[in-house]
């Protein structure tokens, strides 16, 4: 004969709906854990693109590095607005601006851009349109991944810096201004980086300026001690005196990537990209 075993009562359903429940939580049925190792940040556990370098930039955020055949690229451009400042625009390549998903995880072509006034972070960018206000005097846009370290090639951020030159004076409203004609902007053929060492310290901080073959770049620099500046792939010199601003005019007649820095004190002042 078979033995009939007594139904289990009302507590011992409670159990072993408890177990099932825990059972189907550390399983595939649950969710996926977000742990990480201890000393390993969010970031790091998290972002599965490229490599992340030891390198920071000024705000604290590390800098990821891609191939340049993948990494992003960004080129800004900024027009007088008629009532005081400047209209940005950004001009990306293999990126795209992904709000939705700020804080994720770090994937190629997402994520978005920061701006830097003067050398000092201002705010962000989720789109190709952004606003500088009046009194600025250079801009630099860098993109970031969407869990916020800095899109990097050979070491260096993605970003572009543009001088802001002409800034036309705002009108308070309700009052007119006399008409005059509009405030032309630098020729592209005769672009000015004004750059100031101390110590070392670089203002505005290293970055890369875009240049078309056959533009004319004038290199306007100011130091605390004697030393030499050196524009690679070019060998042109130009000797710094403590406290003199001296300038070095090029015409970009030759593509690829150079590097711009002093002898003595072996700062890196600026790259130069020749398309």
């Amino acid at each position: 004969m078979c033995e009939r075993r007594a139904a289990p009562g009302r507590a011992g359903l409670s159990l072993v709906a408890a177990l099932v429940a825990a059972l189907l939580l550390a399983g595939c049925g649950g969710r996926a854990t977000t742990h990480h190792k201890p000393g390993t940040s969010h970031q790091e556990a998290t972002g599965n693109s490229g490599v992340l370098l030891p390198t920071r930039d000024e705000a604290g955020h590390r800098l990821r590095e891609l191939p340049a055949a993948v990494a992003p690229t960004v080129r800004a451009e900024a027009r007088p607005d008629p009532e005081g400042g400047w209209n940005v625009h950004l001009a990306v390549e293999r990126f795209r601006f992904t709000p939705e998903s700020t804080g994720a995880a770090a994937l190629p072509g997402r994520g978005h851009a920061r701006l830097l006034v003067d050398g000092r972070e201002t705010g962000r960018l989720y789109g190709p349109w952004g606003y500088v206000p009046p009194g600025a005097h250079t801009l630099t846009v860098r993109l970031h991944a969407d869990d916020h370290t800095v899109w990097a090639v050979a070491g260096e951020a993605v970003q572009s810096t543009v001088l802001l030159d002409g800034l036309p004076s705002s009108t308070p409203s309700g009052t007119s201004a006399p008409s005059a004609p509009p405030t032309p902007r630098p020729a592209a053929s005769d672009r000015t980086l004004t750059l100031t060492v101390t110590g070392t310290t670089v203002q505005p901080p290293p970055s890369r300026i875009e240049l078309e073959k056959g533009e004319r770049l004038t290199l306007r620099v100011t130091s605390d001690r004697a030393d030499t500046l050196h524009v690679h792939g070019y060998d042109r010199e130009l000797p710094l005196a403590p406290g003199v601003p001296a300038s070095l005019t090029l015409t970009a007649d030759r593509t690829g990537l150079f590097e711009v820095e002093t002898h003595e004190s072996g700062l890196l002042l600026t790259q130069l990209v020749v398309r």
